[in-house]
This record gives C-alpha cells, structure tokens and sequence, in this order.
C-alpha cells in the first residue's frame, strides 16, 4: 500500500469561498477513485510557526494508482484552486509495510 500525503501553505488570500469548494471537491473524491483505498484532509490544528495550514492523507493500492488519481476528473478541477492559492504544496508518497499480527494469549502460550 501506497501512502501519499500533500501539504499546504495558502496564499492570506485564499478566497473562502474558493476554499470551501475546494474542500468540498476533495470530500467527493473519498470513495469514488479507482485504486483510492482511503482519503483523510483537515486544517492545521497548532498553528506554530513551521506548520502547514491544510493536510491531505490518501493511501492507495500501488504506486500507478497514484497516476490514475492525479489526472482523474475529480481531481483536475481542484488544482485550479489550490495552486494558484497556494504559496507552498509538499508531498512525500511512501510504502506502509503490513502490520505486524498482534500477541494474544494463544500466540504467547
């Protein structure tokens, strides 16, 4: 499984309006992406001097996944938002490994 994570650093003047559509647009991906196991997003809650202001956390089956959800018909519309909005956009796309099966009682015994 593919985890892609996206920050954002707006522009102070970010349109609310242009802020809420693109939050809604995001909101319509979760489900309704080939390959889009899960999407998370929210506002930065700590505010401190090193912190982005918006997080997006998308896992994916594999890595062409990725792809598909870059150019997908949902997506394409919100960069008209964020890039011109943004002063700064970060991502880092990363393996998560399977977790480890958990001890229970049988397995220590």
């Amino acid at each position: 499984m593919i985890r892609h994570t996206v920050l954002f650093k707006f522009k102070p003047d970010f349109p609310r309006a242009d802020k809420q559509a693109w939050i809604a647009g995001l909101n319509r991906m979760a489900g309704n992406i080939p390959g889009m196991l899960s999407l998370t997003h929210g506002p930065d809650v700590l505010s401190t001097e090193r912190s982005f202001d918006y997080a997006i956390v998308a896992d994916f089956e594999k890595v062409e996944d990725i792809a598909v959800y870059n150019t997908h018909p949902l997506h394409e519309p919100l960069k008209a938002y964020s890039f011109p909005n943004s002063q700064q956009i970060l991502s880092v796309d990363f393996h998560l490994e399977a977790p480890e099966p958990a001890l229970t009682q049988t397995t220590l015994s």
